[in-house]
């Protein structure tokens, strides 16, 4: 009994520390912009894209959940904090929508099974991230109003950056996958 006992907190230790890990290194990505025309990109959508696929659904989304907690409670795990605010005040502000489809992009990602055909893959992938974007306007044109050119600021400048990110997973996703095997 007291083996099973040690065997369950064990595992529940391992996925713990893999979930704490893994909102660690998306808060590193936040911060790490690389320039790229129009505007610079930072890493996120590539980590929370391998996170889904290395974590899987489930220890995905409880990884990008830790981040985003982390963020609320007013750590500065965003992108834009400490400078632009930190806490729930940032968290409710135009990026909300981009957060929130870290999640669901998370779970697709996670939850689609993966093989050698890079096209489906990639459409996969595609589609797992457009829900960044998919919420991301949706909340920014309720924010910001409908009036404005939303697909112009929300999207448009980004897409580049993420058809190179999306690209990256892809190509190694079938390396990426075999990180679940060691949970």
């Amino acid at each position: 009994m007291e083996l099973i006992k040690s065997i369950k907190y064990s595992k529940l230790t391992k996925i713990l520390f893999i979930a704490l890990m893994g909102s660690i290194i998306l808060a590193i990505s936040s911060k790490i912009k690389v320039p790229f025309y129009p505007v610079p990109m930072t890493m996120q959508t590539l980590v929370v894209l391998f996170i889904g696929v290395a974590f899987g659904w489930r220890l995905g989304v409880a990884t990008v959940s830790l981040y985003l907690f982390e963020g609320i409670i007013g750590l500065p795990v965003f992108s834009g904090s400490p400078e632009k605010g930190v806490g729930l005040i940032y968290f409710t502000g135009p990026t909300m929508g981009y957060l929130l489809g870290f999640l669901f992009t998370t779970f697709f990602a996670g939850l689609f099974d993966y093989n050698k055909n890079i096209f489906m893959n990639f459409v996969k992938l595609t589609f797992a991230t457009s829900f960044i974007y998919l919420l991301g306007m949706l909340w920014l044109g309720n924010l910001i109003g409908w009036d404005k050119p939303i697909f112009k600021f929300g999207a448009q400048p980004f897409l580049l950056a993420e058809l190179f990110k999306i690209l990256i997973i892809t190509f190694a996703v079938s390396k990426v996958k075999k990180f679940r095997e060691l949970i």
